[in-house]
């Protein structure tokens, strides 16, 4: 007798002709994901972000925090020059001509107000210079001078605080959803450089300019009593160094006797010290200004 047999089917478990599936112990990263920042780029933001830190403290601001501010802003565009120096920079910036032409124009401003706070400055040290002789002399024609000349130095400053101000306003949108991940990395960094710089720019003339003028700081003292909730609000400050020696001690010196002409003495030569950091930081700021634009230039040229 023959049995029977039940006809059965069968599968490869492989295509024929295909390699097996090769088995991997690491993680293969996918060339869709983003490709990650240039380590300067990342520096760079770091540098961004300690600036903002220093800049927000509105109390407590000193000459040193002033000068702190004005280092760290050279700091930050030192950066950039050497990012703008780099080849994959200067394609990128190629590619977004317009753009870089407006950018041009922002660093053209930043460089003409930081010209004339630098000459606003020396104004002022040589003004101070000039009160310190009259205080010895107690000459009290000269020293309503030099209350003048603050009153100016400290308009000025308020306009360049307008001036650089304006650039906010008026810069136009970059479109990063138009860049690729690497042009989109460098605009946007450098779309944060502009934003801090004016910022911290605003804080600086702003509070040299409230320490020098008297009136300002008469005024800021009534509308803080006024204001029962003025711990809450965000003011301007002065800088400290600079309000030790306003216009009210400096009044009437020929009825002040030694040790008051001393001890505004005393305060005027910690006033030159400061001044001068102030003159230094701005210089710093002004040169580095300029070389971030030359690379700028020379992105487009080359």
């Amino acid at each position: 007798m023959v049995g029977v047999f039940k006809r059965s089917l069968s599968f490869p478990n492989k295509l024929p002709n295909r390699p097996p599936k090769p088995s991997f112990s690491h993680h293969i990263r996918s060339i869709s994901l983003p490709c990650r920042s240039h380590p300067l780029i990342s520096q760079l933001r770091d540098a961004i972000t300690e600036l903002r830190i220093c800049s927000s403290k509105f109390h407590n601001r000193t000459s040193s925090w002033l000068c702190d501010g004005l280092s760290r802003l050279k700091e930050v565009h030192d950066s950039l020059a050497d990012i703008l120096q780099l080849p994959q920079s200067q394609e990128s910036l190629r590619r977004h001509p317009t753009w870089v032409d407006n950018l041009l124009e922002d660093f053209l401003l930043f460089i003409d107000v930081y010209g004339i706070f630098r000459t606003s400055v020396l104004a002022l040290k040589e003004e101070q210079l000039a009160a310190q002789v009259a205080v010895r002399k107690r000459d009290d024609s000269k020293i309503d001078l030099y209350i003048k000349s603050q009153k100016k130095i400290a308009k000025e400053m308020s306009k360049l605080a307008y001036t650089i101000g304006d650039i906010s306003s008026r810069r136009s949108d970059p479109g990063f959803y138009k860049l690729s991940i690497t042009d989109a990395q460098l605009v946007s960094v450098i779309e944060d450089v502009i934003e801090v710089t004016v910022s911290v720019s605003v804080a600086l003339f702003n509070g040299i300019s409230m320490s020098l003028d008297s009136r300002k700081l008469s005024w800021r003292g009534v509308m803080m009593r006024l204001n029962k909730r003025a711990k809450k609000v965000k003011v301007e400050e002065g800088i400290q160094e600079l309000q030790q020696v306003d216009a009210e001690s400096l009044l009437g010196l020929r009825k002040k006797d030694e040790e008051e002409v001393r001890m505004i003495l005393k305060r005027m030569q910690d006033l030159e010290g400061c001044i001068g950091g102030i003159e230094n930081g701005g210089e710093k700021v002004f040169r580095s200004l300029i070389n971030s634009r030359v690379s700028l230039l020379n992105a487009l040229t080359k």
